[in-house]
C-alpha cells in the first residue's frame, strides 16, 4: 500500500492544518504527517523497517543521558515549512515531550532518524531534511533501503538554512558513526535487506 495525500484548501493556515490533523479520525496504525502543507497518510511500517529502527534505538539507549528519551511516535512541528513530521526515531528532552499534547517544536530534537519506505522515500530524502535543517536539528540519520545505488545510511549535520552537510555516507554492511553527544557506531550489516 502507498502513502495517500489528503487535499486541503491551499489558503488554509498552519493552525487550521494542525487542528484538522489533530481532530480527524485517521486509519488505525497509519502514520499521519503534514509534509509541505499536505496531510500524508502512510501505512504502518514493515517488519524490516521496524528492525532497522529497533537496532539503532538499542545502540542509542546505551549512551543517552536520563534527561533525553528516544521516541517512535512523537510528532514534531516545523510551522515555517508547514510540517508536522513523525520521524521513525526522535531523541529529545523527556520533560518537553511529556508536557506536549500532540507535538513538540522540532527545534527541541537532538537527533532524528528516518528509515525509508518505498512509497515515501522522496519525502525522507528531500522534504524532511529541508524541514529538519530549517528547525536546526543537529543530526539527521537517513537509512535508505531504496536508494538508487543500493541501500545506504547517510548522516547529515551542521544545518544551515534548509540544507544539511553530509557528514558520512555508507553502503549497507559498513558501519556509520554518530558523533557526540552520542559517540556510537551503528553496524548497518545488522540491517535486513530485501
Amino acid at each position: 500500500m502507498s502513502a495517500l495525500t489528503v487535499s486541503q484548501d491551499p489558503d488554509q493556515n498552519w493552525d487550521d492544518l494542525v487542528r484538522y490533523w489533530e481532530e480527524m479520525e485517521w486509519p488505525e496504525g497509519s502514520k499521519v504527517e503534514i509534509i509541505e502543507g499536505i496531510i500524508t497518510v502512510s501505512p504502518a511500517p514493515t517488519y524490516r523497517h521496524n528492525v532497522m529502527a529497533a537496532r539503532i534505538q538499542r545502540r542509542l539507549y546505551s549512551v543517552i543521558p536520563d534527561d533525553l528519551e528516544i521516541f517512535q511516535t512523537q510528532a514534531i512541528a516545523v510551522p515555517s515549512r508547514l510540517g508536522m513530521l513523525i520521524p521513525d526515531l526522535l531523541v529529545a528532552p523527556v520533560r518537553e515531550c511529556v508536557q506536549a499534547d500532540s507535538h513538540i517544536p522540532a527545534a527541541l530534537a537532538e537527533l532524528v532518524v528516518e528509515v525509508t519506505s518505498r512509497s515515501n522515500a522522496r519525502h525522507d530524502r528531500v522534504s524532511k531534511p529541508a524541514a529538519y535543517a530549517t528547525a536546526g536539528i543537529p543530526l539527521y540519520l537517513l537509512i535508505d533501503r531504496w536508494a538508487p545505488g543500493g541501500p545506504t545510511a547517510t548522516l547529515y549535520g551542521e544545518p544551515k538554512g534548509e540544507v544539511y552537510r553530509v557528514l558520512s555516507a555508507v553502503k549497507f554492511g559498513d558501519p556509520i558513526a554518530l558523533p557526540e553527544p552520542f559517540g556510537i557506531t551503528v553496524d548497518t550489516g545488522e540491517f535486513p535487506v530485501d
